[in-house]
């Protein structure tokens, strides 16, 4: 081989990690930043949540915490606001054993349209999009990026199938490129086609243009269930 190849191409993949280690330090600064302002917002939502909730008569914690994949597949303690009632998991387990139009909506977009489980407040908490607020919790400890795919679940690694692994590449995020690409208005398989897109082309101007999109997707409730 061409000794002059051989170095043209090894400088090329240095350039390469420069640039990839420049975009996540970057990016790991922004988060730090977003993130303390994120959770100064939080502090005082988490009192107006309290309070809808305790006049309802719901007197149960209004943050919850779940197991969600991370980066290489890692879990990680996820935060969110509770939308649900307290028994959530045995209500859908019912629900899906007992109503087929159901478990066909729910295997096709891994969400219902009209689920039962989401109380009053919490359906006001969706509208709004403040129900992820929490997550800048993930955010400032590493768990999460502001801007990645979706925090799935570990029972959804199944049905995730081949995307898995290129999914998985990457950090989870707030937002993402499916949200500001049709959010809850496209299917389970449309929403990992979106994310493995992005995890094999995330960069700063990638992430830049979800960032700006995000806003009226977020403010305008655009696709918000």
């Amino acid at each position: 081989m061409n000794e002059s190849v051989l170095l043209n191409g090894n400088d090329l993949v240095k350039e390469k990690s420069k640039t990839k280690n420049y975009y996540y330090t970057i990016k790991r600064v922004f988060d730090i930043l977003f993130s303390l302002y994120g959770l100064f917002i939080l502090s005082i939502l988490i009192i107006i949540v309290k309070i809808a909730y305790m006049l309802t008569g719901d007197f149960k914690p209004v943050l919850f915490t779940q197991k969600r994949i991370g980066k290489n597949g890692e879990f990680f303690k996820f935060y969110k606001f509770r939308t649900m009632c307290d028994n959530a998991d045995e209500v859908l387990e019912e629900l899906l054993k007992n109503d087929p139009k159901a478990k066909e909506e729910y295997d096709l977009n891994k969400k219902l349209k009209n689920d039962p489980r989401i109380t009053k407040v919490g359906r006001v908490i969706r509208k709004l999009s403040i129900d992820e607020t929490p997550q800048f919790i993930n955010i400032l400890k590493g768990d999460m990026h502001l801007i990645g795919n979706r925090p799935y679940l570990p029972r959804e690694i199944e049905d995730m199938g081949s995307y898995y692994k290129d999914i998985v590449k990457t950090k989870p995020g707030l937002t993402g490129y499916w949200q500001v690409n049709g959010r809850s208005n496209t299917t389970f398989k449309r929403r990992l086609q979106l994310e493995k897109e992005y995890s094999n082309k995330a960069n700063l101007w990638l992430d830049t243009k979800i960032f700006f999109k995000s806003l009226p997707t977020i403010i305008l409730c655009r696709g918000a269930e």
